[in-house]
This record gives C-alpha cells, structure tokens and sequence, in this order.
C-alpha cells in the first residue's frame, strides 16, 4: 500500500519545486570583528599636565575600552545564532481532532512499558496515527500550516481519481503543458501524443510529474476549477489547515497543509483501491516519444520513494505500503508514509526536518514508525484523525423537554408542541439519526482497505 511518490533528489544538492529545485546555497562570509588586535589609542590632551589627571583619563580609557568593543562582538554573535532566526510554532493552532493538538511541542502520553520518543527527529511538524482507528499516538506541532510541496499531490488525486476513468485515451495539447513550473519534477510526456489516463497516473505517483498533473487538470476543466475542486475536497476531509494554490505542490504564496491534513488526506486517498495500487508501485513501464515511422516504445520510471525503493543510502522500509514526498525551497523535505507490521497499520508524516542529516525526512520517519510500532497500544492517544464532514454523526436531534412552569412535570418534546403532532416529529428525528449513523458506519468499514499482497508478504517478520 503507498501513496504518492515526492519530488525525488536526483543528486544531495538539487531539489525540484513541486518536486526536484535547485538547493539555495547560501555563503555568510561571517562579521568582521572590529577588534584589530592593535593598542586603542586616545588623542592626548596638552592640558593634562598632572599625574593625578593622567591616571583619572587612564582609568576612563580602561572603563570605556570593553564597551566600545563588547557590543559590536555581542551583535555579531547574535547575527549568527540560527535558534534566533528559527520560525517558531503559533501559539495557539487548530483543535480539530482534539484540543492537545491545538498546543504547540511534542504531545504524547506514555504508558507502561511505553518507549520513549527517538530524540533525532528535527521536523517542524510530525504525526503518527493509527491508519484504521484514526487514534493519534504522538505528534508534535500537528496543525502548523506549512508549506507542503508534492504531498499536496496526495489531495489532488484523492480528488480527481474517481472522476477520470483510467481507459480514457488523451491527446496532450501544447497549452496543457504551457504553464508548467520551471524547475519542475516531470515524468516526460510530450505535446501532441497520447496517452492514458492511467499512464498520467503513474507518472503523478511514481515521478511526481507536474506535468502530468497539468494534462490531468486541464482533463478536469483546467488548473482554476482543479484548484476549486481540491479545496472543496479538502474541507469535507476537515483538512482545515489546507490552502490550495497549485495542484502539483509547486511553491506558490498562501499554499499550506499540515501534518495533520496531510495525514488525513493520506487516509482518505488510501480507501480507493487504485489510490492504493499506484502508490505502492515500485517501477512501472511509460510510453515514450513517437518517433515517424517506427513503433511507439517505453521506457522505465521509479518510484521515488526512498522508503519503498531504497536508494541513497536508504534501505526499504518493511512493511511500507506506500508514501508521497515532496521537496521545494520554500518547503524543505515533507513525506507521508504508510506501513504495516503484525496487523496494525500506521500513519506517519513529517515536514521540514533540518537536522543536516542526509535524507533525514525518510530517516525521521522511518524511527517514528519504529516507534509507533513499539508503542502500539502502551500509550494514551492524544487526538484523533477525524471523519470527513459526510460521515459525522448529526448534531442531536433528539427534542429536549421543557419545563412548564404551571406544572410539576416537564412538558412534551418542543418538536411534538411545535408541529402539533408528535409522532411525525420525533419520526423524523430518528430518521436523521440513523442515517448520520449509517453514515459513519460505513466510513468506518471503508477504513480497513485491503493492502496489496506484496506489501503483507514484505511486513512478515
């Protein structure tokens, strides 16, 4: 079972927007000290003419020498203290899924036996939830909006799988490719040829390409009603910390998710049976360039996944069923990832770690899976990973008596008193609430998706 593949590094220092771009690298050529390591010297006054008044202006020389030069030293000291320029966390974030959510820090609730959490996990932002009971086992800063980069894929095709039958054939026009980022992580498809729905799909999972979001998009109305549609999926999720701009994660002014809405996305995306047969694929074969006179080839793509693959010095995760990725200037490295082991299915993402290590998003989120696993069932969950909108029970309409002040006895319901016929009142209060019911109970059976086979022979132990 996998998600979507990111924005894979072809080499440590290139990073694509919306996928792979270029790293900015920045020289600080340091302060320079004023302190010049030669004697301070005072102009001399003719009129000191005393010893007493030599001394007096020795001692003020002395006094003043460390100000003058202490505070340029302090300030540049201060220039250089990264915890300084560190962003920090809002005070007060969102509480969907439950109020320790809401709280900046790391939220966890060790129980016997509980282990502790891996100390080397930098993020900014990190969850780990139960896939099926949506239980929240630790996260910290889950609901800080953040840039998001290609996991922003995994709502795009949560949004758009259903309406697109994967047979359809599609003949790539010029202007469906025009407005594709620079920089952008792409899977090859050229204007003027076609090609199946389902080739654009593997092309979005395992090479995360921009521009087979592009063609999909047009396919659904274009790149504006995309957008529209993505955000409007996002808020029946209650991915409420989710901005759209671009549907392919390329950075853009007022795109955010969180690790909260990426998870739930992620969750969402993994009940649709292709959602779930892409993402988990390795290695696929893509139609190539149609080349005048000869037959049309193919040529290899892979998934970037690193944790599903195992490249740069990253072994395959056991049990990993799948993950999006992503790495843009602006969003650092993200990742979600599922993984199953003895059964139990877990949810991970983290976004932005800034350790230094080599490839720490999948190394970070490789140790909190670890842990999840660990601490299965030996910790208090902190919060939940919500329903979407339409499959939350209904608030209470159950009438509520009330009081008679002219009697010792409440009065009959105010739905009965108000119609002037009671059965029909609380009928229709039943009704409503055993369809919201029906409702959540088929989200909950919708929750425990088949993972394919060669992911349960791979989480053996």
């Amino acid at each position: 079972m996998s998600f979507m593949k990111q924005v894979s590094r072809p080499s440590a220092d290139r990073v694509v927007r919306g996928g792979l771009s270029w790293r900015q690298i920045r020289t600080n050529s340091g302060p320079i000290s004023i302190l010049s390591g030669g004697p301070c010297t005072f102009s001399s006054v003719s009129a000191l003419k005393t010893t007493a008044r030599r001394t007096a202006l020795t001692v003020l020389a002395a006094a003043l020498l460390p100000a003058m030069t202490a505070a340029p030293a302090f300030a540049a000291m201060q220039d250089d203290n990264p915890e300084r320029k560190k962003p920090k966390p809002p005070a007060v974030m969102s509480s969907v899924g439950g109020s320790l959510l809401a709280k900046p820090g790391t939220q966890v609730r060790l129980g016997p036996g509980a282990p502790v959490l891996p100390k080397d996990v930098s993020g900014r932002s990190w969850i780990v939830a139960d896939a099926e009971s949506g239980e929240v086992l630790a996260s910290h800063n889950a609901h800080w909006r953040l840039p998001p980069a290609s996991t922003m894929k995994m709502l795009f095709a949560d949004t758009l799988l259903p309406r697109l039958p994967k047979t359809t054939v599609h003949k790539v026009a010029p202007a469906e490719l025009a407005d594709v980022g620079a920089g952008s992580s792409l899977v090859g498809i050229k204007e003027n040829h076609t090609y199946t729905v389902h080739d654009m799909w593997l092309g979005v999972f395992l090479r995360s390409g921009n521009d087979a979001v592009h063609v999909l998009s047009a396919m659904n109305g274009g790149i504006s009603r995309t957008v529209a549609d993505m955000q409007a999926h996002a808020e029946e999720l209650q991915a409420l910390d989710t901005k759209v701009v671009s549907p392919d994660g390329y950075d853009a002014p007022g795109q955010v998710s969180s690790a909260y809405d990426l998870t739930l996305i992620a969750r969402s995306g993994m009940q649709k049976k292709d959602f779930r047969e892409y993402c988990s694929t390795v290695s696929a074969d893509f139609p190539g360039e149609q080349k005048k006179g000869k037959k049309r080839g193919t040529f290899k793509i892979q998934n970037t996944n690193r944790l599903l693959t195992g490249a740069s010095g990253i072994s395959p995760y056991k049990g990993i069923a799948g993950v999006k990725n992503g790495s843009t200037t602006h969003a650092g490295s993200t990742f979600t990832g599922v993984a199953e082991r003895n059964g139990k299915v877990l949810l991970v993402t983290v976004m932005n770690p800034d350790s230094g290590e080599s490839q720490a998003v999948y190394k970070e989120a490789g140790r909190l899976l670890d842990w999840g696993f660990a601490a299965a069932g030996k910790v208090q969950p902190v919060g939940e990973l919500v329903p979407p909108k339409s499959a939350e029970p209904a608030a209470s309409l159950d009438p509520q008596p009330v009081k008679d002040e002219g009697k010792d006895e409440p009065a009959g319901p105010v739905a009965a008193s108000q119609t002037g016929s009671s059965g029909i009142g609380v009928a229709l209060s039943v009704a409503g609430a055993v369809l919201a019911g029906l409702g959540t109970a088929m989200f909950l059976i919708k929750r425990r998706w088949p993972l394919p086979d060669r992911v349960r022979r791979g989480s053996r132990p």
